[in-house]
This record gives C-alpha cells, structure tokens and sequence, in this order.
C-alpha cells in the first residue's frame, strides 16, 4: 500500500496537519520539524500528491500551450523555449499540439480547464476557439489576434516584412513576389504583406501576393507556388511569409534550373535554428524566438498573480535580417 500523510506523520512524530503545513509550505514550522517530516517521507518513499496540494494552494502551477504542429520549425522551436523558461520558474507545460483543427482545439481547452491550469498561452489560428464560452483563465495568444482583451505577443512583423523586401530590392531586383498565408486570418503577420506593398508602391513597382490556404500544407503550398512561377516567368525575386515557403520556392526554381541568387533572389521569415542548420545559405528575416517565449510566459504570470490588474496589449520584439546565399 502506498504511504500516507498520518503515516508519515506516525513516523515523523507529529501530526497530520503538520505534514500537511511542511508540504504546503503553510505558516511557521521549525527547521528540525521540517527535516523530520522530509526523512520520514524518504523513508517510507512517500510521494506528495500535486493534485491534492494544488486544490489546497489554488494554483497548479501548470500551463497549457496550445500550437498548431510543433512540425513546424517555428513552433517547435518556440514550444521547447517556452518549456525551458517555464522550468526555470518551478512551472510545468501541457503541450496541445492540434494540427490546425478547430474541433482539437476546442477538446484540448476543455481538457486543459478540466486540469485546472493556471493559465493557457495560445498559438493557434483558430479565432472562435475561445468565443463559444464564456472563461475567466489567463491567455496569453502567440503572433494572433484572438479578442481585445488578450495581451498577444510576437516579432515586428511590418519591420520585418519592410527589410525582407528592401533588402531584395538593394539586389536589384525589380519583379517581386510575396508568398503568404491567407489574409482573412487577421493576424499580426498580415503586416508582412502590407510591408511588401507598401515598400514596392514606394519604389513604383507592382505588387502581387500568392496566398497559402493552408499554410502547413506542403501540397497547397507546391501547388500554390508551381502557380506562381507559370504566371510569373519573369520573377526575379521572392519574399516568403515563412522560411518553409522559402525552401518550397527555392525547390520549385532549381526545378526549373534558375540559378540562386543570379536569376532568383529569395528571403523568408522566421530564421529558426532547424532551418538555418538544413540550409544555411537561406537569407532570411529573424525573430527572437527565446525572447518571445520569455515574454509570454511573464505575461501570463502576471495575469495569473495580479488577474485584476491591465496587461500590455501587444508587445512586438525586433528583427533582423540575415543575408545569406539566397539574395
């Protein structure tokens, strides 16, 4: 039979309540009380229950993380970061990887309530997740929009999508095409596209965007950028939303024996360690993903410990351009 608090407390010599305080870390209790309850605890190999000192404390010290796939290099790099600053605060991580897909979103947030996290940090597309009920938890939402009242953060994407596009046009290019996810998303990354815009009406250059319909669909993305290559022969540079889209136009031009950079220049957006070790002549636009991990979290601290107080609405971090083989 397992342990329980009365015989630790039997073995210990005290009382129940007071095993109960030394593990709780509740009120005054001497040192060699406290030692006394932690040897007889390893004595018998007992092992507290979180559960039942969560329900005590009103906290678990638990956080869900919702995200699309960690596949995605973005994601599973932001994903291990996010673990890695939440172990550094005593904080444990149910990840929730949910494929893009509403209906797993929605059974992962009722899991998630069901465990009694503190707080929830959101990476997923998906807006209505959180409009078909009503909730009280802490949220923090990754580069997304999901209502007025949760603090998202992210990169700077129009200072990113800005230097993606200055920086081929610095090459000479003249014929540039924007790569990206689909605009009705109304994300924060949406910036990138109106960057790319914005900077190419300023030099007097057309625009044109190829949207993905779904952006972690390697078919949809081929397809999508096959298309863009038969209706614009004459490319001569593309800016990707994301450095898979980069990699997938990079493949199709080899494909059709253009040679990178002299006759097609490429930059994409994200700069994660996995993509820049698979390919590091990629000249890309990096985000400070450890920075961004870091900041979510203390968000989502400080609305777990001070709920009534106002947040930072949006924090958006800084890019910088890596100019690598491709441009």
């Amino acid at each position: 039979m397992k342990p329980k608090i009365k015989d630790v407390a039997k073995v210990a010599g005290v009382s129940p309540t007071t095993v109960s305080r030394v593990l709780n870390d509740r009120g005054y209790i001497s040192e060699t009380t406290r030692k006394s309850v932690y040897d007889a605890m390893h004595q018998l190999n007992y092992i507290p229950n979180d559960l039942a000192r969560s329900l005590f404390n009103q906290r678990t010290h638990v956080i869900g993380l919702i995200v699309p796939t960690t596949s995605n290099p973005f994601y599973g790099e932001l994903t291990a970061a996010i673990e890695n600053y939440c172990s550094a605060q005593g904080l444990k991580v149910l990840l929730c990887n949910s494929l893009n897909r509403v209906d797993k979103e929605k059974q992962y947030w009722e899991m998630l309530r069901r465990n009694q996290v503190d707080g929830v940090i959101v990476g997923t597309y998906n807006r209505g997740l959180l409009d078909y009920d009503g909730h009280n938890l802490p949220i923090v939402a990754i580069d997304h929009y999901l209502s007025k009242a949760i603090p998202v953060v992210g990169s700077d994407n129009y200072a990113g999508g800005k230097l993606a596009t200055e920086t081929l046009l610095s090459k000479g290019c003249k014929h540039v095409l924007h790569v990206n996810g689909p605009l009705e998303l109304e994300t924060p990354a949406n910036l990138r596209r109106k960057a790319y815009e914005d900077v190419m009406a300023q030099n007097g250059l057309p625009h044109v965007t190829y949207e993905v319909p779904h952006v972690f669909d390697r078919n949809e993305q081929e397809r999508v950028i096959k298309k863009m290559f038969d209706e614009h022969p004459d490319v001569d540079g593309v800016f990707a939303s994301d450095d898979l889209m980069a990699l997938a136009v990079i493949r199709e031009a080899r494909k059709r024996r253009l040679s990178i950079p002299k006759e097609l220049k490429v930059i994409g957006y994200d700069g994660t360690e996995m993509v820049r070790t698979v390919e590091p002549e990629l000249s890309t636009i990096c985000q400070p993903i450890s920075t961004i991990a870091e900041t979510s979290v203390t968000l989502l601290q400080k609305q777990i410990e001070a709920p009534e107080k106002k947040t930072v609405r949006e924090t958006w971090h800084e890019v910088e351009v890596f100019q690598g083989g491709t441009v």
